[in-house]
């Protein structure tokens, strides 16, 4: 039996498909308030419960002149203004320990970035405050052995966890998104999400360059993720992705994300049947 994990209202890990979405990094106001307001919307016409995911930082970009966020203060005053408004939970993601209990004063949801998983002080730390964690798959780390930061959250105490696989790197600059890696994130019997529009980044190459993502596999990854028994999908999305300050080549055009959505849905409702 999957552990459920409240976020919210919102029950991750039940029959449920639920949905993490938003920009990839907090731009300004007016586009995301026009985000969230979209986001908002199309999930509650489609019935899906939604977590409205922005990063105050982006601490890994591959140049210093690029695009960073806000920062913590100005970031976490946005995301909390989103809260309130639209009533939906938030998360982002931490990179220092000094940002955990800031974050945990506004986020419903701490995320410990891909490259940052096996960090112990960080995870632990964050595992202290009994906020919800979502520990994204390493692209470095065999998906079995994700078993290892989960546990150093539950020796903290805390067993609110979710599990996010966004591939991981076969060869130079690629992701690779293995099916197996679904198995092994559900054998941990916490709820799994998968992260589709990063595994489609092309890594070496800036994210505003039309090749910097792989977009013609987006629903077919998105498919296999959801028919493989993942209980959420996280999709970061922009009303002009190629005028996104971050993963412009990877987020999905706001507009599609109703369309993209309706198939997963579906899918989901029959891979629950079938379990």
């Amino acid at each position: 039996m999957k552990k459920i994990v409240k976020v919210s209202d919102i029950e991750c890990g039940s029959d449920k498909l639920f949905l993490i979405c938003g920009p990839c990094v907090i731009e300004d106001e007016d586009i995301m308030m026009k985000t969230a307001e979209h986001v908002k919307k199309t999930a509650e016409k489609l019935s899906l419960p939604v977590i409205f995911k922005s990063s105050f930082m982006k601490d890994n970009r591959s140049s210093v002149d690029y695009y960073l966020g806000p920062g913590l203060e100005k970031g976490l005053e946005m995301l909390a203004k989103i809260k309130k408004e639209f009533q939906m939970p938030v998360l982002s993601d931490i990179h220092y320990p000094e940002h955990i209990q800031p974050a945990a004063e506004v986020l419903d949801v701490i995320q410990i970035p891909a490259y940052l998983c096996m960090q112990t002080g960080l995870v632990t730390q964050a595992a202290k405050t009994g906020a919800v964690i979502n520990l994204k798959h390493g692209q470095f780390l065999a998906p079995e052995n994700m078993i290892k930061p989960v546990k150093k959250i539950e020796a903290c105490g805390n067993d609110k966890i979710i599990l996010t696989e966004r591939g991981y790197t076969f060869g130079y600059n690629d992701l690779v998104v293995d099916p197996r890696s679904f198995y092994h994130l559900n054998e941990t019997g916490y709820p799994t999400v998968f992260d589709v529009t990063h595994s489609i980044r092309k890594y070496g190459i800036p994210s505003a360059d039309p090749n910097g993502g792989a977009r013609q596999y987006l629903k077919t990854l998105a498919r296999a993720g959801v028919s493989s028994g993942v209980d959420g999908i996280f999709i970061e999305a922009h009303p002009e992705p190629e005028k996104a300050k971050c993963d412009a080549a990877s987020q999905l055009k706001l507009s599609e994300l109703e369309e993209f959505l309706k198939p997963l849905i579906e899918l989901h409702e029959i891979e629950v049947k079938y379990r």
